[in-house]
């Protein structure tokens, strides 16, 4: 489970926040990962959630972004946030949860061993982990989460 913040100020737990429904999980864990994850951002989002363009997913799932701020990083999660109400999309920002507190054990929790990576879980209504990805965004890969959603 993760609990961070939205830029709406609410707190939220994830998977449970997608209510029994598939949902895809990236987490980045240092400025490294950042702008990785970001590459992933669109084509992710418009497969999966806004389901524009040629590749569309079938699959009805949620999509969350999660920065995760450790050790000296803590101090840029503030100005993250606001930075990401500014100028990101309502939609895509109301799916970023903003995580600080206690996030070493969160990330050995998930597996996290290269932080410099973005990783992407695939969450199965149950709850349980289906699939991982990682590292820089290619189509092989978001197919990978795709087939992961479908079975």
């Amino acid at each position: 489970m993760i609990t961070g913040e939205t830029t709406e100020g609410r707190t939220i737990t994830i998977p449970q926040a997608s209510a029994g429904k598939h949902c895809i999980i990236a987490i980045a864990a240092s400025k490294k990962a950042e702008p990785v994850l970001q590459e992933w951002y669109e084509p992710a989002y418009m497969r999966f959630v806004a389901k524009q363009g040629l590749m569309v997913s079938d699959v009805d799932c949620d999509l969350w972004l999660v920065p995760v701020f450790t050790g000296l990083n803590k101090a840029a999660y503030g100005p993250s946030m606001e930075r990401l109400k500014l100028e990101a999309d309502p939609d895509i920002a109301g799916r970023v949860v903003f995580v600080k507190d206690d996030s070493a054990a969160l990330l050995d929790a998930w597996g996290l061993k290269d932080r410099d990576e973005p990783y992407f879980f695939v969450i199965g209504p149950d709850g349980k982990r289906k699939h991982m990805e990682k590292g820089a965004y290619d189509v092989d890969k978001l197919d990978a989460l795709e087939e992961a959603l479908e079975k």
